[in-house]
């Protein structure tokens, strides 16, 4: 096992290139995409009303911890421009074990 970040980003899905390509282009190379999420969000004590339509996007992604300052650089502007949620923690990864000699 070893830590790693684990970064899960709610956003429009009309964002979503601009997101990955953001993510990409910090070091992020590897992600998943849940599409058609629906939620409830508050911010600065009102409700996010577009967070409760189904054109949103859930992404999550996995990396060095080394690369959490140019990860949180690149996606900030983002979300300062066009909403959405981020949160950023810290897991540990289980590496698989490829090879049945490793086994023995």
């Amino acid at each position: 096992m070893h830590e790693v970040k684990r970064i899960e980003i709610v956003a429009n899905s009309f964002e979503l290139g601009k997101l990955l390509q953001a993510l990409e282009k910090s070091g992020v190379h590897s992600h998943s995409v849940i599409r058609n999420v629906a939620g409830k969000q508050f911010h600065a004590g009102k409700e996010d009303l577009d967070m409760t339509m189904l054109d949103n996007v859930y992404i999550v992604a996995f990396f060095a911890p080394e690369l959490l300052q140019p990860v949180v650089e690149a996606i900030q502007p983002l979300l300062n421009r066009f909403g959405g949620n981020c949160h950023i923690t810290d897991v540990l990864e289980v590496s698989s074990i490829k090879g049945a000699d490793k086994l023995q």
